[in-house]
C-alpha cells in the first residue's frame, strides 16, 4: 500500500480535460469537496439531449461542492487552447499540481467502416491532447510539491482479441497509456509521478449510453463515483510512491482496504456488471 500524504487535496490545483460530465466530472467533485482549485478545458457550452452538461454547469457543481472552478472553453485538439488553460490556471492559481487528461473521443467502428475524419478525431483528442496537454503543465508540476498525472486510459492488453476489435479506436486508447508511461520514465528524476487509470466494469455515463446499449448498458455498469474515489487515492499518495503503472479503479480501492463495492452498482444488485474493454475476465 503506497503512503498517503494528508489524504486531501485542499488547495491543490488540477488542469483537466473534459469534465463537464462523466467520470471527469466525478473525480472532479470528489477533489473539489477538498478544497480544491479545478481549471477545466471542455467545449461543451450549450446543453445536449445526448450528453447531459455543460462546462458551465460542471463548474457550478464544482463551487457547491467547495471547491474553486474555472472553466476554459476550448478544444484539447488546439495548441492554442492548451496554452490558454495552462496560462489560466497559472494567473489564478499561481501554479499547477496535477494534470488530468480526461477528454477522449470513442468511435468503436472496425477498419474498414472506421472514416479518416474519426480516425483522426480520436487520434487527436485522445493521444495527441493527452501528449500536448501534460507536456505544457510539466514546467509548472517539475516545481509542485506532489505533482501527479492521471490520465484515463487502459492497460495495454495485446492479446489478439482485443487488438483485433476496433483497431483504430485501441491505437488512441493505448496511444495515451503509453504517453503517460513515458512521462513516468522521463521525468521520474524531477518528481513527477505519472499513472493510468482504468474503470474495471464499464462505467453508466452517457457515452457508454449512447454508444455502447442505451440503458440496458448503464444498469449493468457502476456509476462514475468508484472512478472518482480510486483517483482520489491515487492522487493523494505520495508522488513517487506509485508511478508509470496502468492501475484498475477497484485494484486501488482493494489495496486500501475497501471491499464492499454494492453502493457504485448503477443498477440492483442481482444486476451482472459488464467488464469493460481491454480487460480479459
Amino acid at each position: 500500500m503506497n503512503a498517503p500524504t494528508d489524504r486531501s487535496l485542499a488547495g491543490k490545483t488540477i488542469v483537466m480535460s473534459g469534465g463537464s460530465r462523466g467520470i471527469g466530472l466525478a473525480i472532479a467533485l470528489r477533489a473539489a469537496r477538498d478544497g480544491a482549485n479545478i481549471v477545466l478545458l471542455a467545449k461543451t457550452t450549450v446543453p445536449d439531449s445526448r450528453l447531459q452538461g455543460t462546462i458551465y454547469s460542471a463548474a457550478e457543481q464544482i463551487e457547491k461542492e467547495g471547491g474553486t472552478a474555472l472553466p476554459v472553453v476550448g478544444d484539447v485538439r488546439s495548441d492554442d487552447s492548451i496554452a490558454e488553460v495552462v496560462a489560466a490556471a497559472v494567473n489564478r492559481f499561481g501554479a499547477i499540481d496535477i494534470c488530468v487528461n480526461n477528454a477522449s473521443a470513442l468511435d468503436l467502428s472496425p477498419t474498414l467502416d472506421l472514416t479518416a475524419k474519426r480516425y483522426d478525431l480520436m487520434q487527436d483528442v485522445n493521444t495527441r491532447g493527452t501528449f500536448m496537454l501534460t507536456r505544457a503543465c510539466l514546467p509548472f508540476l517539475l516545481n509542485a510539491p506532489n505533482p501527479h498525472v492521471l490520465t484515463l486510459s487502459p492497460p495495454l492488453n495485446l492479446s489478439p482479441a482485443w487488438l483485433g476489435a476496433f483497431p483504430g479506436y485501441m491505437l488512441s486508447k493505448f496511444g495515451m497509456t503509453l504517453a503517460t508511461l513515458g512521462f513516468a520514465a522521463e521525468f521520474a528524476a524531477g518528481g513527477i509521478s505519472a499513472n493510468t487509470l482504468w474503470p474495471r466494469t464499464t462505467i453508466a455515463t452517457d457515452a457508454v449510453g449512447n454508444l455502447l446499449g442505451g440503458d440496458d448498458a448503464r444498469a449493468h455498469s457502476r456509476t462514475p463515483e468508484i472512478m472518482a474515489d480510486a483517483a482520489h487515492r491515487v492522487l493523494t499518495s505520495q508522488s513517487m510512491a506509485r508511478s508509470g503503472e496502468t492501475l484498475i479503479d477497484e485494484d486501488v480501492l482493494r489495496e486500501y482496504g475497501q471491499t464492499d463495492f454494492e453502493r457504485y452498482r448503477a443498477a440492483p444488485n442481482d444486476t451482472e456488471l459488464r467488464i469493460d474493454l481491454f480487460l480479459d475476465r
